[in-house]
């Protein structure tokens, strides 16, 4: 660890000193430690910055903590990217509020040919884990290298790292605190299996708790890291909605997966879509010809049969309402299992069924013949 590495997290630890007013001085001043070298009475005349934030970046505690820090990170092998860097993420330091600092624990390419992010709801449905994982497999197929960035939460995120580590995709998990911790505490192992296929990153140093605040700030990494957002799952409000705006405010490309009409787990992903903050996408297919992207082999996913004639005998018509004729009424989970048949293939299914007249849908996602 170098002098000049010290003065650089020094900058990220002055108290009132964001990544936005920490780039001005960057401007103003030429580099970290001419920032901390300036005179006191020269400091206030920046603007943005004053007499109050001129004496924090002149306390001592400011650069003992750097010092404190520099010993973590190089203890625990852990890589320190400043933005002035020639290795700095292209695409994150596009963003207008890029961290000036961040630390990465892992082993992958941070600036891959090819990057998505993938979040949702923290309260993933079937549907939802099924969709990512579908979606996962299928592009690991056309793009092996494709980098996966998620944000290491319940549900859809740590879906995501997951699907991403069985199809041998790298993955990396942006955190809402320091190196020194994992949260939530179940996922330990998967963070342990990514940090030799992917890895941990984050701008909190060491100490920091997952305070509900950070998981917001994270979320502008995790927007800014990639090509394009992808939202799988997200009720009408929540983190992952935060994050595809930001997303849109920097000008990448967001998709979504749409959910039927009235579920409340897929309000937040039609809204993205009616507000056209979103497109729409049903497959990896979809994903690969909405970004353009130039792969030797085509995805042609498998399409399960809607129509049937309506000449048919019932019970030859359709699979689904062969069985459903022997039960007054059943639950999704029910019939995907009866069907051997995963709930968001089934999902789509019922969905043009329902359109058909040929069955009508309950609260609870019960279904049953008109």
């Amino acid at each position: 660890m170098t002098e000049k590495q010290i003065y650089q997290i020094g900058l990220t630890m002055i108290n009132g000193v964001g990544d936005i007013l920490a780039r001005h001085l960057l401007q103003t001043l030429g580099e970290a430690e001419a920032v901390f070298a300036e005179k006191q009475q020269l400091l206030e005349r920046i603007p943005g910055i004053g007499s109050v934030l001129a004496a924090e970046i002149k306390r001592p505690e400011v650069l003992q903590r750097a010092e404190k820090e520099a010993v973590f990170i190089e203890k625990n092998h852990i890589s320190c990217y400043f933005l002035a860097d020639a290795n700095y993420p292209a695409r994150l330091r596009e963003c207008p509020d890029a961290p000036v600092l961040f630390y990465f624990k892992g082993n992958t390419n941070l600036d891959a040919t090819r990057i998505i992010s993938i979040v949702g709801t923290r309260n993933a449905t079937e549907y939802g884990r099924e969709l990512t994982e579908s979606l996962l497999k299928d592009l690991s197929q056309i793009i092996p290298d494709l980098l996966i960035v998620s944000g290491l939460a319940y549900g859809i995120d740590i879906c995501a790292h997951r699907s991403a580590l069985r199809n041998q995709l790298p993955t990396v998990g942006v955190l809402a605190h320091g190196l020194d911790r994992i949260y939530p505490s179940s996922h330990r192992s998967t963070a342990v299996e990514m940090l030799e296929r992917g890895g941990l990153l984050t701008d909190f140093p060491s100490g920091t708790e997952p305070d509900r605040p950070n998981f917001l700030r994270r979320n502008r990494i995790v927007a800014g890291m990639s090509d394009c957002t992808i939202v799988v799952e997200s009720a009408e409000k929540g983190g992952s909605l935060v994050t595809a705006d930001i997303a849109f405010s920097y000008g990448r490309d967001v998709y979504s997966f749409p959910g039927r009409v009235g579920d409340s787990h897929s309000k937040g992903c039609n809204n993205l879509i009616r507000q056209n903050k979103a497109g729409l996408i049903t497959s990896a297919a979809d994903l690969i010809s909405a970004l353009c992207w130039d792969v030797q082999e085509p995805i042609t996913p498998v399409q399960t049969e809607l129509f049937f004639s309506d000449q048919e005998p019932l019970a030859e018509q359709n699979p689904i309402l062969r069985i459903m004729q022997k039960e007054k009424e059943m639950h999704i989970n029910q019939l995907a299992l009866a069907l051997d048949m995963p709930v968001y293939q089934l999902t789509t299914l019922l969905f043009e069924l329902e359109i058909n007249g040929k069955i009508k849908t309950l609260p609870g996602n019960i279904y049953k013949l008109p």
